[in-house]
């Protein structure tokens, strides 16, 4: 199957060319999909999408015109997709449901263990020979309440690999975990509750209606002061300027963020040599107590082969008319 592959990434291109094997005609493109570049997927049956990629009702359209009919995304989110308009126009996606949820929880502590040991700062001192520890001192994680809100596969993910520090561990989710409510020091509650007694705070659910900024003023102003707050999940969750203003009162003590909610044509993109636009992002990184990373929790050589072979299953599904469980029936 002819297929346009549009925000191809030097990290992935080598998995996706492994897993084809010649069984697809790949045309690997660098830009990403807008409406400026969709007609550049003129003859394709397919096309093949990145979580940074536009495909609106605009883009869609112009897909549509030009005979694509296949979405086949290398994501498990779907939010940069139109999907009453993908349905109108008589588009079929299918997704990657599940590529690694251990790259991304275990980036997730990552984010915790430098924030709270302040590896960074440290690092940075003793580049320029400053090896006085002064201003670096962390605290125990075991012992500490963590609140771990979404307990899908990522989520549970973390809790296990927070129940190995011993924390004790509040989880809030709709449809609760029997497995991990057999484990020691592991509690389903409320998010009211949640929010009002974790020192740690991680967030792992899907963005939608209902949890857009999940994390607002209400519910920053219900947690500890000198909470440390990670989000790895969707930039959405979070209202980043209420974080900021807490940041600002310490009342939130520790800001990781992996993912934001104005990232597209930030993320993903070499920026050095511009001068930086987004007014947002620029007062977070005058913190030292924030920590930020380019959506790159997902990006380990397991979670970008899973991505790769999915993709290639999915695109032979849809060549052999076969059944599959990852097609989002729209």
């Amino acid at each position: 199957m002819k297929t346009c592959i549009f925000s191809n990434h030097h990290f992935e291109e080598k998995h996706l060319l492994q897993a084809n094997n010649n069984r697809h005609d790949l045309h690997l493109l660098d830009v990403k999909l807008d409406e400026r570049t969709a007609a550049l997927a003129k003859g394709c049956e397919a096309v093949s999408l990145f979580v940074s990629d536009n495909a609106l009702a605009d883009v869609l359209k112009v897909l549509h015109e030009n005979g694509v009919k296949y979405l086949v995304l290398r994501s498990a989110g779907f939010n940069h997709v139109d999907l009453a308009a993908a349905k109108e126009l008589g588009f079929r996606v299918a997704r990657v449901p599940a590529y690694s949820p251990y790259a991304v929880a275990e980036h997730t502590v990552a984010l915790m263990l430098a924030l709270n040991r302040k590896l960074i700062r440290a690092h940075n001192r003793v580049r320029e020979l400053n090896f006085s520890l002064d201003g670096l001192t962390g605290f125990d994680m075991h012992g500490k309440t963590a609140g771990v809100i979404g307990t899908g596969k990522i989520g549970s993910a973390v809790v296990r690999i927070l129940h190995g520090f011993g924390c004790r561990i509040l989880t809030h989710d709709q449809y609760e975990n029997e497995e991990l409510k057999t484990l020691s020091g592991v509690k389903y509650t409320d998010c009211s509750t949640l929010c009002r007694e974790s020192d740690i705070i991680t967030l792992h659910v899907p963005l939608n209606p209902h949890t857009r900024y999940l994390i607002d003023r209400h519910s920053i102003n219900s947690m500890k002061p000198g909470v440390m707050l990670v989000n790895t999940s969707r930039g959405g969750l979070v209202d980043t300027k209420a974080v900021i203003d807490a940041l600002k009162t310490r009342h939130v003590g520790y800001f990781g963020m992996d993912v934001y909610e104005e990232e597209e044509g930030l993320f993903f993109e070499d920026h050095s040599g511009d001068v930086l636009q987004d007014d947002v992002i620029a007062r977070l990184m005058t913190f030292n107590n924030v920590l930020i990373t380019s959506h790159q929790a997902f990006l380990t050589d397991t979670a970008l082969k899973n991505i790769a072979d999915t993709t290639i299953y999915n695109l032979d599904c849809f060549e052999k008319g076969a059944e599959n469980e990852n097609e989002l029936f729209i």
